[in-house]
């Protein structure tokens, strides 16, 4: 599913065309799945701009609200000149910048993803249960290694999947994290030398950065950027859905389960 390279590869792709005045807005029959709390009295508000923390997008209005948006497995956003016919279409809003008319439609084959539109003090209080985000400022390695150390019978993997600690990582990235640290996913916390987390730490930025900037990583069948564009960070995967490490190129890559989701190593590199 989209996580922080992903999910920010968006996140800036709108601001770009911010702010907009919405004209209308149109919701699917299905809908309410996704979409949470009421989406009233938003015709003639001004979107500002769009904030993020982990993999939650806030669009934030002129009157103080805030669209919050979680893409789930398989949402995304679509930047259109005309209405946005793609199927799976489940809300679409027509707007204006100073440039041009602008459709903005929120796709989601799978409709895991969820939305809320609360005021200023609610997008707070929701956003506050997740932890720093990978990218921001407060995300420094005290903070990283007091969070990991927080519950030291877990499995390595299983704790950098927590949102509440580490906002924007997700399962590939948790597995990437790992093989760049060298670090098998499977080992307890408790069992990690000093030397290991400060590698972990900075394995977190080497795995982020280049997916970032080659538009995120698109499996198969999965994410699209808001002009429907896959992402190319699969060119920087050395395990995750790889059958030889791409480290040492030589290893077979091992999958085993950890918290009901797949998980890749390579056992000549992790240890």
């Amino acid at each position: 599913m989209p996580e922080l390279p992903e999910v920010k590869t968006i996140q800036d792709q709108l601001n770009k065309i911010m702010p907009l005045t919405i004209s209308s807005f149109s919701k699917s029959n299905v809908s309410g799945s996704i979409i949470h709390t009421k989406m009233d009295k938003l015709k003639g508000k001004v979107i500002l701009n769009v904030s993020r923390k982990g993999k939650m997008l806030d669009f934030i209005f002129n009157d103080g609200r805030h669209l919050l948006c979680h893409l789930g497995m398989s949402g995304g956003w679509r930047i259109s000149k005309e209405k946005v016919l793609e199927k799976h279409t489940h809300l679409q809003f027509k707007t204006k910048n100073k440039n041009a008319e602008i459709y903005l439609a929120y796709v989601d084959p799978r409709r895991f993803g969820h939305m809320y539109l609360y005021n200023e003090k609610d997008a707070s209080r929701k956003l506050s249960e997740l932890g720093h985000d990978l990218l921001s400022d407060k995300f420094t390695f005290e903070y990283f290694k007091k969070s990991l150390l927080k519950y030291p019978n877990r499995f390595l993997k299983v704790t950098l999947l927590d949102q509440s600690l580490f906002a924007g990582t997700g399962n590939y990235i948790a597995n990437e994290i790992c093989a760049r640290a060298k670090v098998r996913p499977d080992r307890k916390v408790d069992t990690l030398k000093s030397l290991e987390i400060k590698k972990i730490y900075k394995a977190i930025f080497d795995v982020i950065n280049p997916a970032t900037k080659t538009g995120g990583t698109t499996f198969a069948g999965g994410y699209a950027d808001t002009s429907g564009d896959k992402g190319s960070g699969v060119v920087h995967l050395v395990v995750f859905y790889q059958k030889i490490c791409q480290m040492c190129k030589k290893s077979e890559v091992k999958k085993i389960i950890l918290a009901q989701r797949g998980t890749y190593y390579c056992p000549k590199c992790q240890k």
